[in-house]
């Protein structure tokens, strides 16, 4: 069954400046670039991807765009959309936009989880991202659980806009944090303008409970909250090579949907996808 990846991180260190990657020692100072995602990927059924931003330094967050954007051109490359990095809160975000405009564009994400809780709801950050849906593009969400009743008023006031939440909302499930979690996904998806991508929770378990059984609960109750109609694969490579590699990633999900209809599977691994993030067919 073809599968597109919505969440391929590339890291190229000896081109771009990742501040981040100073506290994740693993990954900081290597490459992780298109040649390394297709050897991490062989055996897994992905034959698509869309390049999500890395949080690069500031000064860098055009330049990530546009190279990204290049290497989309080419199609043996499988990339079929980049999601850039911006700023919303600042007054010339709609000349962000405009100076990396691009047929492969998209939808953007500000990561927010490393930013003050309130930011999403500030009136400058709402007005610059509902311009987003005068151009067709989508709006990636990066929060923490205790952020997520916070989006609610961007999401109401941008309905116009497609969201993505990403990595389900970053549930904490090597401390067994659940139950708030759990409510505030379920308030979150009653906005019918969100999506919910599974990704990167393999990252949020213990290294050694990695499993189907720590795992499920957290991607069913999404599944159970959004619908078959709104939720996506995302496989986060590289950062779920802090817990398990991209091939595990993808055999626990198949695992868990492997009661499903051909469809159903069908919806998760790749429709949705392309229906949410406008793809090419």
């Amino acid at each position: 069954m073809k599968v597109i990846d919505t969440h391929q991180h590339l890291l190229y260190p000896d081109r771009f400046r990742y501040p981040w990657l100073k506290d994740v020692p693993p990954l900081s100072g290597a490459r992780f670039g298109l040649q390394e995602y297709r050897a991490a990927a062989q055996n897994t059924g992905i034959e698509q991807t869309l390049f999500m931003e890395v949080d690069v330094d500031e000064s860098q967050m055009e330049e990530e765009a546009r190279f990204f954007l290049d290497l989309a051109d080419d199609s043996a490359s499988n990339i079929i959309g980049v999601i850039a990095a911006a700023r919303p809160e600042r007054g010339d975000f709609e000349a962000q936009v405009n100076r990396v405009m691009h047929p492969r564009l998209k939808g953007f994400r500000r990561v927010l989880h490393t930013q003050p809780d309130s930011l999403c709801e500030d009136s400058r950050f709402i007005a610059n991202i509902e311009t987003l849906a005068r151009y067709h593009l989508t709006f990636d969400l990066c929060l923490l659980p205790r952020q997520l009743p916070r989006a609610s008023r961007l999401l109401g006031n941008a309905g116009d806009v497609q969201f993505i939440l990403d990595h389900c909302g970053v549930p904490n499930i090597k401390g067994h944090e659940m139950d708030a979690w759990r409510e505030s996904i379920r308030r979150i998806a009653a906005f019918p303008n969100l999506a919910c991508k599974v990704s990167g929770v393999a990252a949020y378990c213990d290294p050694a409970q990695v499993t189907v059984e720590a795992i499920r609960p957290y991607v069913e109750h999404c599944i159970d909250c959004f619908g078959w109609d709104r939720v996506l694969f995302g496989g986060d490579w590289p950062v779920c090579n802090l817990t398990a590699n991209l091939c595990r990633w993808v055999e626990i999900i198949r695992e868990i949907l492997g009661a499903e209809s051909v469809a159903r599977c069908e919806q998760f691994f790749h429709r949705n996808a392309e229906r949410i993030y406008r793809l090419n067919p």
